[in-house]
C-alpha cells in the first residue's frame, strides 16, 4: 500500500501521550489518525481566523 504521507517522529510527555491515546480509542481511531484529525482541525481554525495558508506545491515533498 503506497501513500503520499510523510512519516515524522513526535515527542510527547508521557501524560500527554497517554491522554491523547485514550481519546483516540474513545473515537475509534488510531493514535496517528487522531493526531492527523487534530492537526487538520487546528489548521481549519487557524485559516478561519487568519486566512488560507498558501502552499507551494513544488516544496511539498522535498
Amino acid at each position: 500500500m503506497s501513500t503520499n504521507k510523510i512519516q515524522t517522529g513526535i515527542r510527547f510527555e508521557p501524560e500527554v501521550l497517554y491522554k491523547i491515546t485514550y481519546i483516540a480509542k474513545q473515537n475509534v481511531r488510531s493514535l496517528n489518525a487522531q493526531l492527523e484529525f487534530l492537526a487538520k482541525e487546528c489548521i481549519k481554525e487557524f485559516e478561519k481566523e487568519n486566512g488560507e495558508i498558501p502552499v507551494d506545491e513544488e516544496k511539498l515533498y522535498k
